[in-house]
């Protein structure tokens, strides 16, 4: 990855009022340029068009900017299953709860190889879990990724193909092998693999999920 260098294009105009939005933006573009380090408050600035000076109106320190910059992303993240999760086509009701869990990893997978940039950022400012059901992170249907995913799960349960008993918790156990195989695909001994190793991958890593709920 590399941070947004000198020759980025520098935004000249926003609209009145909201530079606040304007340079969360510059923000969510470093982001996918080089990851949570290239997100710095002098790089956005910049790139809005205006002094330094005038960030700290809205972002006390460049802290401030990676907490808004990151719940963009997770934002992002969440539009991404959400794609996934719009692909289950079936009307039946238990086939379509397990393929929208599925779409849960997907999805998140995805966008992690996608933009790598924009997903390290996602979960690099999150000091505990209540971040991951903070609104100001959810997608476009009003979820964040957290809850997505807890959500396909309470789905299992209602549809039978996960019992009741087991559901405490089943949300950290899928989250953790999907993240965790995230970052060894993407900043990892995984990373040089070839495209189709790592899609067999995914879905392997999904179904041993799945079955193991």
């Amino acid at each position: 990855m590399t941070t947004g260098g000198g020759d980025s294009p520098v935004r000249t105009s926003y609209r009145h009022g909201d530079l606040r939005r304007a340079l969360i933006e510059a923000g969510v573009d470093l982001a996918r340029e080089g990851g949570p380090p290239a997100v710095v408050l002098r790089e956005a600035t910049r790139r809005v068009g205006v002094t330094p000076n005038a960030a700290y109106r809205h972002f006390a320190d460049r802290q401030a900017l990676l907490d808004a910059v990151c719940s963009s992303c997770q934002g992002l993240v969440a539009g991404a299953i959400e794609i996934d999760q719009a692909r289950v086509d079936t009307t039946d009701p238990v086939d379509g709860a397990r393929l929208r869990f599925r779409a849960v990893g997907t999805g998140y997978l995805r966008f992690a190889l996608e933009q790598p940039g924009q997903f390290q950022t996602a979960f690099s400012a999150s000091s505990d879990l209540d971040s991951a059901t903070c609104a100001a992170r959810a997608g476009p249907a009003g979820l964040t990724p957290f809850q997505l995913l807890t959500q396909s799960l309470d789905d299992l349960v209602t549809v039978g193909l996960l019992p009741a008993g087991r559901r405490p918790a089943a949300e950290f156990l899928a989250w953790s092998a999907v993240h965790g195989l995230a970052e060894l695909l993407i900043d990892g001994p995984l990373r040089a693999l070839p495209a189709p190793v790592k899609q067999t991958l995914i879905v392997r890593v999904i179904d041993m999920v799945e079955q193991g709920l």
